[in-house]
């Protein structure tokens, strides 16, 4: 068993990536398994080095360790690029040169007979501007690149489907052809000022890291299926993957990085001990 936790270095970690990764590391702990530290560094406007500092010495501070050394993102650009070379050579992605302002004009643009515009994973569901377009022999630099949903799902008409693990229990979950394609439609794999996106990364990297088991929260339980239907295009595994809960406010909502009164540092500053914090996300206490 083969466990990770990647966090972005763009943020405080909070209780909600506590309980994450802790999770991850109980898991791998309780198999006998190996727990692995991933630096999900793509979008390097927003990354910086004293987060990811803040990042090693928080989770060594929660008692958690793991081999070295750490898989950084911005450092395996060229395995994402060898993806996406094979995936526009199969004619699965297409450049897109929308900006959100274009995609969402032609969202609510008036049309008879037109539902209103759908939720996917990664927000609205692009309403296919240029997949129509003439593909070029190369992709453009300037462009984002869309993976073709129709022609994907048109390679696995079965749909796909993953293994879910709680509690000791299994389960599966599938999304048809018709369901990926109308309720994910055509996701970025590769944003123009990052040369990748989270999708198309992190499939590499937990091919590339033997991967087994990945746990992460609830709110990327959808973007599993987007994952899933990669995986099974480039040929790659497909791990087992366990959706835990959140860990949400007073109000009920969930953590974000800017919610730095939650930032594991600042429960730190405070006097609290790990075994505390492994209380405040409802873990109980390991001998």
């Amino acid at each position: 068993m083969r466990t990770r936790f990647a966090p972005s270095p763009t943020g405080p970690l909070h209780l909600g990536h506590a309980f994450s990764a802790l999770c991850a590391y109980r898991l791998a702990q309780d198999h006998g398994g190996t727990f692995l530290l991933r630096i999900e560094d793509i979008d390097q406007s927003r990354a910086r080095p004293e987060w990811e500092a803040q990042i090693y010495d928080d989770l060594q501070w929660l008692g958690l360790d793991w081999p070295q050394p750490v898989l950084r993102q911005s450092a395996n650009l060229a395995a994402y690029k060898t993806a996406l070379d094979t995936l526009w050579q199969r004619g699965l992605i297409y450049p897109c040169h929308c900006t959100r302002r274009d995609i969402q004009a032609a969202l609510t643009a008036p049309q008879e007979g037109d539902a209103p515009p759908r939720m996917g994973p990664d927000g609205h569901i692009y309403p296919g501007t240029c997949r129509s377009a003439p593909r070029p022999a190369t992709w453009p630099a300037d462009a984002a690149l869309r993976l073709d949903m129709r022609a994907a799902m048109a390679l696995l008409p079965q749909g796909v489907r993953f293994c879910e693990t709680s509690s000791g229990s299994d389960a599966w979950h599938m999304i048809s052809a018709k369901e990926a394609i109308e309720n994910i439609g055509d996701i970025v794999l590769s944003r123009r000022d990052m040369g990748t996106s989270y999708h198309l990364s992190v499939v590499v990297d937990d091919a590339a890291q033997a991967i087994t088991h990945v746990t992460r929260g609830q709110d990327l339980f959808d973007a599993t299926f987007v994952h899933v239907i990669l995986q099974r295009l480039l040929g790659l595994p497909t791990p087992v993957y366990h959706h835990h809960r959140l860990i949400r406010d007073d109000t009920g909502k969930r953590l974000a990085k800017r919610d730095d009164a939650r930032a594991i540092a600042r429960y730190r500053d405070e006097g609290l001990t790990p075994a505390d914090i492994h209380a405040l996300v409802g873990l109980p206490p390991r001998p």
